[in-house]
């Protein structure tokens, strides 16, 4: 009789889509093989098809109005919640950075800790937005001019390629926290950390459909999503190829979306405010005073 431990086959998790709350896999059935920094398969994603990019947009829209309704301290609360729940999975996300990007876990764990705390900067700005960026206006009359900032609706977003969790953080973080919902593109090569930052999402009281995560090729969903109609801003900081990033902008400019245009930021600086005025209208209201 053999004494022989039976070697175990590793049980490969197939990473699934994130729209509306849910997870749902492609439509189209596909997947990809994800691999480490170093060439070690980690797992399958799945491969998102137009289909799941116009599911998203509609979960998307549909989650406008609750989101954009609630109290700018309830989103704070919100936000502060996603925090606590990436504080409690650290090991686990220091684990799929460390993977994807490659480097020491030390470095791993700097960015996740950085991932944290960038949560937790932007939960504080999401009652003090409006009074930084709105006010009273002097006018010459008997009235009241006030402006204040209002959500743009639904942002598409195209991650950055290469910061698989802080500049997912940064990206997303900056666009709901004053009402917009977002669809996510996630990097192509590097996906994990953001499907797992979408389990966190879908477990800390953030409503379904604020943030939508797509895995996949940016070739075949970007068009899709910059020229979606019902899309109302889109974020390109991930797109890497120059010329896919004006044939992008050209696509959104079909109904005047707002562009963020690709970048290549110190994910690590303070990231400031622009990103978040960058996604907001400004509403101006006139009343009379009154004798």
């Amino acid at each position: 009789m053999s004494t022989e431990t039976p070697t175990r086959l590793a049980v490969r998790k197939t990473y699934k889509l994130y729209i509306g709350g849910a997870f749902p896999r492609s439509e189209s059935g596909r997947s990809y093989q994800v691999h480490s920094a170093s060439g070690e398969l980690l797992a399958n994603a799945a491969l998102a098809s137009r289909k799941d990019v116009r599911d998203a947009v509609t979960a998307a829209r549909a989650a406008v109005a609750k989101w954009s309704g609630a109290t700018a301290y309830n989103r704070g609360q919100v936000l502060y919640r996603v925090a606590e729940m990436l504080e409690g999975r650290r090991d686990q996300f220091i684990a799929e950075v460390k993977a994807a990007e490659g480097g020491s876990r030390k470095d791993a764990g700097l960015v996740v800790d950085a991932a944290i705390d960038r949560w937790v900067w932007y939960a504080g700005w999401a009652d003090k937005i409006a009074q930084v960026h709105g006010g009273a206006n002097p006018v010459a009359g008997p009235y009241f001019n006030l402006s204040s900032p209002e959500p743009t609706g639904v942002v598409g977003v195209v991650a950055p390629a290469d910061s698989s969790l802080l500049g997912l953080v940064s990206v997303i973080a900056p666009a709901i926290v004053s009402g917009n919902t977002v669809v996510v593109i996630a990097s192509e090569t590097r996906p994990l950390p953001a499907v797992s930052l979408a389990e966190v999402l879908a477990t800390s009281d953030l409503p379904g459909g604020v943030v939508n995560v797509l895995t996949g090729k940016v070739s075949e969903m970007g068009p899709w999503l910059a020229a979606h109609m019902d899309v109302n801003a889109v974020d390109l900081t991930g797109v890497t190829d120059a010329t896919s990033a004006v044939e992008l902008e050209v696509a959104a400019a079909e109904n005047l979306k707002r562009v963020i245009r690709p970048s290549n930021p110190d994910w690590a600086a303070d990231p400031g405010v622009s990103r978040m005025l960058a996604l907001l209208e400004i509403k101006t209201v006139w009343h009379p005073k009154g004798v």
